[in-house]
């Protein structure tokens, strides 16, 4: 098997680590040529992961088509509001019966897709071909070969097996599942959980309202994911809690470290000018909660997380919003 990954950031250089060494012959597409020169001249992403040897076997290059060139496994490992766009210029090259892979945490903004329901639509291709990877994969420590699992996650059965044994190795475990909804829902709502667990550490709040935060925070996600049809028991799981703790609790988080950030004082603008890499529970907190109302599930964490970001709600003034909420029985509908 022949894997593409298209993306060269931290993620997609871990993910195509992790298929060389579970022996996938696979290529990286970079965007910039120099970076695409240095992976495979110098076996280093210095631009995302200086200071770490990638593997020999792992190629790159700057040429689309080329990177896409008889793949049997292509993964996609962008910033989600950019997929679209990118997509639709790849398309051409795309092996039919490729197995279409999404490595993104978000939610499109405009539209309130999720990442394989624009895969579906801009590449043509049946449910059964396009897959998802979910749950608690910080990249900073999978490239140093520390031990997770994670959600392959495909309608077909045969699909998710296929991804399953192109990534599985000694340190990246793969568990398949065959609801994409709501793994991508678990990913994608866990990111502005995670902004909302920082702006908290900020604000030197403690493990209880972490603990508060990341449990209500699993609650609106599960209320959310069977309102769209998810499987309840997907959010006790890798792609929901897994990647919940892991996001919330971990400093390597993208998201908590920019809810940090808010939490210290900074504007959206200063937050992501301080940022290396796209925080993806900024441009997705919108859309899932246009997708909270349309549906009347309740979400206050995502609500206050979003005013936050999008109407410059003070962060003292949303944690006490939180906090004097009516009084609510622990399990309740949307």
């Amino acid at each position: 098997m022949k894997a593409a990954v298209m993306g060269a950031g931290s993620w997609g250089t871990t993910f195509a680590q992790v298929l060389c060494d579970a022996g996938t012959r696979t290529v990286l597409y970079a965007r910039k040529p120099q970076l695409a020169k240095a992976i495979t001249g110098l076996h280093e992403n210095p631009d995302y992961l200086p200071g770490i040897t990638l593997p020999p076997a792992l190629d790159a290059t700057a040429d689309p088509a080329e990177a896409l060139d008889g793949a049997d496994l292509v993964a996609f490992a962008v910033p989600a509001q950019s997929l679209r766009a990118n997509l639709a210029d790849w398309v051409p090259h795309i092996p039919p019966g490729a197995l279409l892979v999404s490595l993104m945490k978000g939610i499109e903004f405009g539209t309130c897709r999720r990442m394989s329901e624009v895969i579906a639509e801009v590449a043509g291709a049946d449910a059964a071909r396009i897959a998802v990877v979910a749950g608690p994969n910080l990249a900073g420590e999978i490239i140093r070969r520390e031990v997770t699992a994670a959600v392959v996650a495909c309608r077909s059965e045969a699909g998710a097996v296929a991804l399953q044994e192109a990534c599985h190795t000694p340190y990246f475990r793969p568990y398949t599942n065959t609801d994409v909804t709501g793994c991508e829902l678990g990913g994608a709502v866990k990111n502005v959980i995670a902004i909302a667990v920082g702006i908290a550490v900020a604000m030197g709040l403690g493990d209880n309202t972490r603990a508060t935060l990341i449990t209500r925070g699993l609650a609106e996600m599960a209320r959310l994911g069977s309102a769209l049809g998810a499987q309840t028991q997907t959010f006790a799981g890798l792609a929901g809690m897994g990647d919940l703790v892991a996001t919330c609790s971990s400093p390597l988080s993208r998201n908590r470290t920019f809810g940090e950030y808010l939490g210290r004082g900074m504007t959206v603008a200063e937050a992501t000018a301080a940022m290396n890499q796209t925080a993806e529970g900024v441009s997705s907190s919108g859309p899932v909660l246009e997708l909270a109302r349309a549906h009347q599930v309740e979400m206050p964490i995502t609500e206050v997380a979003e005013a936050v970001m999008r109407d410059g709600l003070p962060v003292a003034q949303a944690a006490s919003m939180l906090a004097s909420r009516s009084a609510k029985p622990e399990w309740y509908g949307p």
